[in-house]
């Protein structure tokens, strides 16, 4: 499928909003990829996740997956189940195209979203922190979703 999501379908929105991380994959100009956890919201067709104040190694602006994105839009988003019961077991994949948006409605937006879904976000300060917008292009579902 080319183009975006108008609406991530409900059920799928369900299995994101019950679970609490993900792995968003990058990579370079080069095709290296880069995995890395995640905190995020989903919104009405686009899924949010904030650059907060958890210890980085290096400043917001050079962290490797903002890099990666202003030079390589297409990500993926995994966010999954798993089970020793492997009848349990299930994800959702999401590829699209990120940005990094700074300041204005969708912003604020994405920022009223994360403070609603994790307390953490209630007392720090992110405002006018960087936002990776991720626009999905397709999304797959396996198992219990």
């Amino acid at each position: 499928m080319t183009g975006s999501i108008s609406t991530i379908e409900a059920d799928v929105r369900r299995f994101l909003e019950s679970h609490r991380v993900g792995r968003l994959g990058t990579a370079d100009v080069e095709g290296r990829p880069y995995v890395v956890p995640i905190c995020y919201a989903v919104g009405q067709s686009r899924i949010y996740s904030v650059i907060d104040d958890k210890p980085k190694r290096v400043a917001r602006s050079r962290l490797k997956r903002i890099r990666n994105i202003l030079s390589n839009p297409h990500v993926c988003l995994t966010v999954d189940t798993y089970s020793d019961d492997w009848r349990e077991l299930g994800f959702v994949m999401v590829h699209g195209r990120a940005s990094i948006i700074y300041s204005g409605p969708e912003h604020q937006e994405a920022l009223e979203l994360l403070r609603q879904r994790y307390d953490q976000y209630r007392d720090m300060d992110i405002e006018g922190r960087p936002v990776v917008c991720i626009e999905p292009e397709r999304i797959v579902k396996w198992g219990r979703v």
